[in-house]
């Protein structure tokens, strides 16, 4: 599998053209047709930042950030959920260990400055 498979995976659903998911995949340190390594901390990391990345864009365009109705269901509040899973994927990438953080007995190092 690739990252750009990979990073397809976590965005299912959002369309984006492959030219503009290879430049976000590289502005994150990613080759798009690199081999991707599930056992890399950091490699996850990238593709949950090019996952932000693309959920930002898309929160960033004006003409989303409305309800839609259809005859039978009505969908609300379409910006504050994609600001929610935003802030839900920040968290996990924060609360990912890099890899040369890791050690023999796979202590977290957490880092107190603000």
């Amino acid at each position: 599998m690739t990252n750009l498979e990979r990073l397809k995976m976590e965005i299912k659903g959002i369309d984006f053209p492959v030219e503009e998911l290879q430049v976000y995949l590289l502005e994150n340190d990613l080759q798009h047709d690199a081999e991707y390594e599930p056992t890399s901390n950091t490699n996850k990391k990238n593709i949950y930042r090019t996952a932000v990345a693309i959920l930002e864009s898309i929160a960033n365009n004006p003409r989303l950030m409305k309800n839609y109705k259809t005859e039978d269901v009505t969908t609300t509040h379409f910006h504050t959920n994609l600001l929610n899973q935003i802030d839900n994927l920040n968290r996990k990438i924060r609360n990912m260990v890099d890899d040369d953080l890791n050690t023999e007995n796979d202590a977290k190092f957490i880092y107190l400055f603000k």
